[in-house]
């Protein structure tokens, strides 16, 4: 960070790598500490361990407890199968479940790769501008958001990596080079969203295609062919979804509608009562410290429409968001795609607090330079009561201590320095920003508090251990919700019980959350 901003043409890639390095380190430590959650993480598993059990052509449909499996494609679930085959090798016992660290490895890995392709993004939207590189990896290094869903068995977090990529391939265009490439690596990644969550093609081509539209540049692509590379690379996951519908008919339109986008843009389901108030409340909880730059980010951005910055700024954030308020399901992760561009607004304001160059037209400067002294006032009321809770005047949040302890301090301490006359002293604080942050990071993803999930009300390990006692029979639970993580633990299928049936079966065991029932046919 101590290279002249406008005289260097090569982006930081030492920053960048150390940042992705620090990413792996808080998304794999104690990752298999706490066990597998309802609903995605036990589902993916399943899913993953039964395409593991399969071979040949057999490897291209999943399935779950041998019924086809029509939730979602099976790219991340593929992945999974492979990291369960490469762990079997060190296993005497095949009967063991694969370990919760192995089912989360490549999610968790393939999530921290938003971190260096953010600042890339970046560095591809504002030539010469390091420090805003820089700072835009590091907002995305320290959004809660980012590490809690990455680390989990779930599909948003690699999704998230792949809009990277594929802005990243997008935003790499050039007037004087060959852009074949950086199509078909657009279109190798569309398809491998496409194996994602496939829906979610649609607003995260549109909110990239856009801007190269708007760009005069662009005209000659869609003239001289080289966009059909683009469809080149659409090729494997188009014909993944060819593959589906021949082998299932009218049932393969179950991704794209029936569980796609038709079921979160018309049904409202569980837990999502307070509507487009979850992914508002997700953002506000979420987005901290940065957050506080994010209006002037943005509106820096609607003032900047005659650079490639403001035009990428204002079209990702609108046309994503646009995609995800309105729909009537709402669930909190359903706001992740959102990051990256909140990332990609907030980073130049927190360059223009480091650098502070009074050239050119800055929005709201300021209120730009009161922006540290916030940060400084509220770590300090939060370092206060960090030290409320140690001194047990408070009776909770006792495990979260050293999370709140070290980022609190970091806010506090960084928000001074950043408010200094001085570039160095600038500089120094918003490095001891970052540092706080990621120490306190790692003592929360230490923790057993990084996982919580909707529907999480019992252990449903003691649960499995009770059932493996009964291998011959099937087992019903009521008074409580069909569970996948109970099914993946008790390695076979629960299912809600049938009141119909009663007569027929006999109970196992009674709890105030849940009743055991086995049931002759």
């Amino acid at each position: 960070m101590t290279e002249s901003i406008s005289h260097n043409c090569r982006p930081p890639i030492l920053w960048i790598f150390l940042f992705w390095t620090i990413a792996c380190g808080i998304a794999f430590v104690s990752l298999g500490n706490l066990p597998l959650r309802d609903f995605d993480e036990a589902t993916v598993a399943r899913v993953a361990l039964e395409l593991n059990q399969k071979s040949g052509l057999e490897r291209l449909l999943p399935s779950i407890w041998d019924k086809p499996y029509l939730n979602k494609p099976p790219g991340l679930h593929w992945i999974i199968s492979f990291a369960i085959g490469i762990s079997r090798n060190f296993q005497n016992n095949f009967d063991f479940l694969p370990s919760e660290f192995c089912i989360r490895f490549f999610p968790a890995l393939f999530s921290t790769f938003v971190v260096p392709l953010g600042g890339l993004i970046q560095w591809n939207l504002r030539p010469k501008d390091r420090i805003a590189c820089i700072t835009t990896s590091a907002i995305l290094l320290t959004l809660l958001p980012i590490i809690r869903y990455g680390r989990m068995a779930m599909l948003d977090g690699t999704q998230l990596s792949a809009i990277a990529l594929l802005w990243f391939c997008l935003s790499s265009i050039k007037n004087n080079r060959p852009t074949n490439f950086n199509f078909l690596g657009a279109g190798f990644t569309c398809s491998f969203m496409l194996l994602l969550k496939a829906p979610v093609i649609i607003p995260a081509l549109f909110a990239s295609l856009l801007p190269l539209i708007w760009e005069y540049k662009s005209k000659k692509y869609f003239n001289n062919f080289s966009w059909s590379w683009f469809f080149y690379g659409l090729i494997p996951g188009f014909a993944w979804h060819v593959w589906n519908f021949i082998s299932y008919g009218s049932g393969a339109f179950w991704l794209w509608w029936g569980d796609g986008a038709g079921r979160v843009l018309f049904e409202k389901g569980s837990g999502s009562e307070l509507g487009v108030l979850v992914p508002i409340i997700e953002i506000l909880e979420g987005g901290w410290p940065w957050i506080l730059l994010w209006p002037i980010g943005f509106l820096w951005a609607c003032f900047s429409l005659n650079t490639r910055w403001g035009v990428w700024a204002l079209s990702t954030q609108i046309i994503i968001l646009g995609s995800i308020l309105p729909l009537k399901m709402q669930l909190p992760w359903y706001i992740h795609p959102f990051w990256l561009p909140f990332a990609l607004v907030c980073g130049p304001p927190v360059s223009w607090l480091i650098h502070r160059e009074e050239n050119g037209y800055i929005f709201a400067r300021k209120i730009l330079r009161k922006i540290p002294y916030i940060f400084s006032l509220i770590g300090l009321c939060i370092f206060t009561f960090s030290l409320l809770l140690k001194l047990n005047i408070f009776n909770f949040g006792e495990g979260y201590f050293y999370a709140i302890f070290f980022i609190s301090l970091a806010w506090f301490i960084g928000g001074l320095l950043l408010s200094n006359s001085r570039k160095n002293i600038r500089k120094i604080g918003f490095i001891g920003l970052i540092v706080g942050s990621i120490i306190g990071l790692f003592f929360f993803v230490s923790s057993k508090f990084w996982l919580w999930e909707i529907n999480e009300n019992w252990d449903v390990r003691p649960v499995a251990e009770f059932i493996d006692g009964f291998p011959n029979q099937q087992i019903f639970i009521r008074n409580s919700f069909e569970r996948p993580s109970l099914n993946w633990y008790a390695r076979k299928q629960i299912k809600s019980f049938d009141e119909e049936n009663k007569t027929k079966c006999k109970v196992l065991k009674k709890t105030n959350a849940w009743d055991l029932y086995t049931c002759n046919d």
